[in-house]
């Protein structure tokens, strides 16, 4: 059996990559979920990183410090006992940037790092590493249930909305659009409160904007999507993206920024799914892809083959065999 600490908190009953990485471990893979006290003493063979970032932040001064000095004790332990660390890179870098010190701790984690796990070959890694793809597997098991047809019209952006993703500038470009059959839905928690009073302020006034600026549980988020004829995530960046993940899960088309790893996204599953805009999000962008959305000549779903969770848990369990073999040679 081989034991696999995930700095991954533990499932709270919503959709999570934790979820994933449970649902879909290989029989002989046991998933443990982090927490301080079975980092520093808990007994595992391997160490598998997500975010970061998150082992060093924290809301508050002291908590932040208490945290470096605990990443510290963790870093001397896996040196100690040649534990090895295996990092899936979600993201290219941190949304928020961090202190010094946060930079010195993750420079230190990366340098023990001993297998890179990208979820799309496009993922600029440090030079020299090894490194494995293995795709961030579908939602198809997650929300299932049979589709409907949208509201005619309807713009949908949902998740956790912070200021990389774009919700401002979605809401000035649907309120240039000359289309009195459109309508906006914004639906998703505000990371803050200070920015949940901007999106308010933003779509006052405006009868064809509505928003429902709170966590969502899945059932209800799945309906949400359903009714929309176009999800439209107008990030400034973006990499690797569960949203559009969903919203392709669920069968419905997407208009996302054009970046490296969206083209070849939009490759894989198929032609009319994706629609692109460049730099920044215009009016003109929504027009084409309600068009494209409505008129493409698409398959009857995306194809989203090689993100079947099974495949994704077998591959992981041999990346975690070619580190453990690693080491013991």
């Amino acid at each position: 059996m081989i034991r696999v600490l995930h700095t991954l908190a533990a499932p709270d009953g919503t959709t999570r990559y934790v979820d994933h990485m449970i649902g879909s471990a290989a029989p002989d893979v046991q998933i443990l979920t982090f927490s301080w006290g079975r980092a520093l003493f808990g007994r595992y063979d391997l160490l598998h990183v997500h975010w970061p970032e998150y082992l060093v932040r924290h809301r508050t001064h002291v908590g932040a410090f208490a945290k470096a000095i605990a990443l510290r004790l963790l870093l001397a332990r896996l040196v100690l006992l040649h534990t090895p660390i295996v990092r899936t890179v979600h993201n290219v870098m941190p949304h928020e940037h961090g202190s010094a010190r946060e930079r010195n701790l993750l420079e230190a984690l990366d340098r023990r790092t001993s297998l890179w796990i990208r979820l799309n070959p496009t993922t600029e890694l440090p030079v020299g590493v090894r490194s494995v793809n293995i795709p961030h597997g579908h939602y198809r098991s997650v929300y299932p249930g049979a589709d409907h047809e949208p509201v005619a019209g309807r713009i949908l952006q949902f998740g956790l909305l912070r200021p990389y993703k774009g919700v401002e500038a979605l809401i000035r470009a649907f309120r240039e659009l000359d289309d009195s059959s459109t309508s906006l839905r914004i639906v998703g928690k505000p990371y803050s409160p200070s920015y949940e009073r901007l999106i308010c302020a933003l779509s006052s006034g405006t009868p064809a904007i509505s928003t429902k600026l709170e966590f969502v549980p899945d059932a209800e988020l799945a309906e949400e999507i359903r009714q929309a004829e176009l999800v439209v995530l107008p990030y400034v960046e973006m990499h690797n993206s569960g949203a559009i993940l969903v919203a392709l899960s669920l069968g419905r088309p997407v208009l996302a920024p054009r970046t490296h790893a969206n083209v070849v996204l939009a490759e894989e599953v198929g032609d009319g799914w994706i629609s692109f805009f460049t730099d920044s999000l215009e009016p003109g962008a929504l027009e084409l892809a309600l068009l494209a959305a409505r008129s493409s000549e698409r398959s009857a779903a995306p194809d989203l083959s090689a993100r079947d969770w099974s495949i994704v848990g077998q591959r992981h369990r041999d990346a975690y065999l070619q580190v453990l073999e690693q080491r013991h040679a």
